[in-house]
């Protein structure tokens, strides 16, 4: 059997504490996850990883571990002296075919007192990315899942009105129990692809509604896109940039746990006149008495 250098794997010293491995786990997982990375051997490399944190993450697990010693990665190992009551006898030859993982989970079981104690499978946490529209509509997911026993493809459904960091979890679809233990769960992070349009919070979207002047002014009825298809929305006359109009219910979601959709106001000028339209403008600046810098020493004050 070879020494592995689980600390090694996961970049960290010896003395790291459990809060630092997880944070290393999840910073070299998301590095080399074969779906994502394109780094010249990620698969293997993410295994390594897995493994490393199996152990590590386990109090009784990591003391079975430190107690072979420091060794050097890919040192030849002899078994402890009782071996035999864990791999059911043999000779040496025999326990060679075994894993590092299997002998320090049947350590671990010696030192812990817990040989003959159920234990609950492991619980894995993957992330999901989606588009906001099938956020609001749901929808069915493949998702590929990279265990230390080997990857795992899941189908999930997704329900309509998830918002972004939502959790899902699968109950018993995670690692399997060991002397009856309860199988362990899969937890389901979202995360909501940036949409080209909406901007969103909770179950509320933000859109911006460009508007001309007078349109702002004098208020109009114009046509909006919502995630279900276009509505007529009235624009209030004087309605100035940064406003926000509301169109209840038409958020992400459905029934009344619907959330809202906020059209924010920016009024856009022509970048070119015609005569005309020059014309007008003069006009109008000769006759209003609107003073748009009014209200700046208020501000200043």
């Amino acid at each position: 059997m070879k020494f592995k250098d689980y600390y090694a794997a996961l970049e960290v010293p010896r003395d790291a504490d459990a809060d630092r491995i997880k944070k290393a786990y999840r910073r070299l997982a998301r590095k080399y996850h074969p779906d994502v990375s394109s780094e010249t051997g990620a698969e293997n490399r993410f295994k390594e990883i897995a493994e490393a944190y199996e152990t590590l993450r386990d109090p009784e697990k990591r003391a079975a571990y430190d107690a072979l010693g420091q060794r050097r990665a890919g040192e030849d190992m002899q078994p402890p002296p009782d071996w035999r009551e864990h791999f059911g006898g043999g000779d040496f030859a025999g326990f060679d075919q075994a894993e590092l993982a299997d002998l320090l989970a049947a350590l671990a079981a010696r030192h812990g007192g817990q040989a003959a104690s159920p234990r609950a499978g492991r619980d894995y946490d993957v992330r999901a990315a989606l588009s906001l529209e099938d956020a609001h509509s749901g929808t069915q997911m493949e998702l590929r899942l990279d265990r230390p026993e080997g990857p795992q493809t899941l189908q999930i459904t997704v329900p309509a009105g998830v918002t972004n960091g939502q959790k899902l979890r699968l109950r018993g679809k995670g690692g399997k129990g060991v002397r009856g233990g309860p199988d362990g769960d899969i937890y389901v992070h979202l995360e909501l692809l940036p949409h080209p349009r909406y901007r969103v919070d909770g179950k509320d979207l933000y859109f911006d509604l460009p508007l001309a002047p007078w349109e702002a002014a004098l208020g109009a009825e114009v046509r909006v896109p919502t995630v279900d298809g276009e509505v007529m929305l009235t624009v209030p006359p004087g309605s100035h940039s940064g406003r926000k109009l509301r169109l209840r219910g038409r958020g992400l979601g459905g029934g009344t746990a619907r959330g809202d959709l906020y059209a924010v106001v920016h009024i856009e000028v022509p970048g070119t006149l015609t005569p005309r339209e020059k014309e007008l403008f003069e006009m109008l600046a000769s006759e209003s008495r609107f003073d748009a810098r009014s209200n700046l020493e208020a501000r200043k004050a």
